[in-house]
């Protein structure tokens, strides 16, 4: 009688590299030492994509692929941002579920397991929540406020200091590959689909080496794009706030209109007048601006360019 071949379930790690030449070896060494500890309960794929880094990365992670085949390389022809990286490697991968991670090891390999745990359990999208995060005052303030920010204007779908870092079943991942929307905030659209979701708390490490690419401005960008994808209140604000400058206007209008009747007199207020006028004019040109963000989005998606571009694969099938 044949012995049944017990077949494992399949684990695939994915993250995107930019100029990480400094600690992507040691983030593959990690990985490595993870998938020992648990080889004989689960079999693992490695997906790094290099995107457009100029440094040396992808050389180092071609040479690791050489020693251990479970690691795949996508290399992009330039730096199509980290939502763009993450996308391509979700692409490609073939796992019963995939953990989406950061190469600099903000993201704590450690985590993992605990993140299978729960997917065994029957969570389908088990993300981290940050609980402590090193960087600056202004870089932890910044980042208070944005998840501030896109907590409450999403109508609190996404959850506060909810990271990037965390395991979705094959089910949700195969759903976002699917979506065709251009300017991605994958953290909430693993939010959006509504699968049976759980938080693991988790502290962010401290880089390797180098300097976080999150800066103000990069933050600010996120934030913004984050909010515009996933709330319809900011253009519900600025009409608003016309239908009730238009209602102020008009009571102000018939208040004066009775003054002069009562206290005709000269013309007086030239000054106040000149500021009210430029007020109206900046707050128009605000919600001006947030129409046209949303019109930006649009048009990129009405675009339909593709997420990223491969320049070269190696360790799939589908090798070019």
């Amino acid at each position: 009688m044949k012995a049944r071949t017990l077949t494992l379930k399949k684990i695939t790690i994915v993250t995107s590299a930019y100029n990480e030449e400094g600690c992507i070896e040691e983030f593959c060494n990690s990985l490595l030492k993870l998938s020992e500890s648990y080889k004989k309960k689960y079999a693992w794929e490695f997906i790094i994509v290099d995107n457009g880094s100029s440094d040396k990365t992808f050389d180092k992670v071609s040479s690791i692929y050489k020693k251990d085949h479970r690691f795949k390389i996508i290399k992009l022809t330039r730096n199509f941002n980290f939502f763009g990286g993450l996308s391509c490697g979700l692409k490609h991968a073939t796992g019963d579920a995939a953990v989406v991670m950061c190469a600099d090891l903000e993201d704590p390999p450690a985590t993992i397991p605990l993140f299978i745990e729960k997917w065994e359990q029957g969570y389908k999208n088990v993300y981290g929540i940050i609980q402590e995060r090193q960087g600056s005052w202004l870089r932890r303030l910044n980042t208070k406020i944005f998840y501030w920010i896109i907590h409450n204007f999403s109508g609190r779908m996404i959850p506060k200091n909810v990271a990037e870092f965390r395991l979705i079943d094959r089910e949700v991942y195969q759903v976002i590959n699917n979506m065709p929307e251009f300017n991605r905030f994958l953290r909430g659209l693993f939010s959006w689909t509504g699968f049976k979701s759980i938080g693991v708390p988790f502290n962010r490490g401290k880089r390797l080496v180098g300097r976080s690419k999150a800066s103000t401005l990069v933050v600010l960008l996120i934030a913004l794009q984050s909010i515009l994808s996933f709330s319809h209140l900011p253009i519900r604000v600025a009409s608003l706030l016309g239908i009730f400058i238009s209602l102020f206007s008009f009571l102000a209008l018939g208040f004066f209109f009775v003054s002069f009747l009562i206290f005709p007199g000269p013309f007086k207020g030239f000054a106040t007048i000149l500021c009210l006028f430029l007020l109206m004019f900046g707050l128009l040109f605000i919600i001006l601006g947030i129409i046209g963000e949303y019109i930006g989005l649009i048009f990129d998606d009405v675009k339909k360019r593709p997420i990223y571009i491969i320049e070269q694969k190696i360790g799939f099938d589908d090798e070019c």
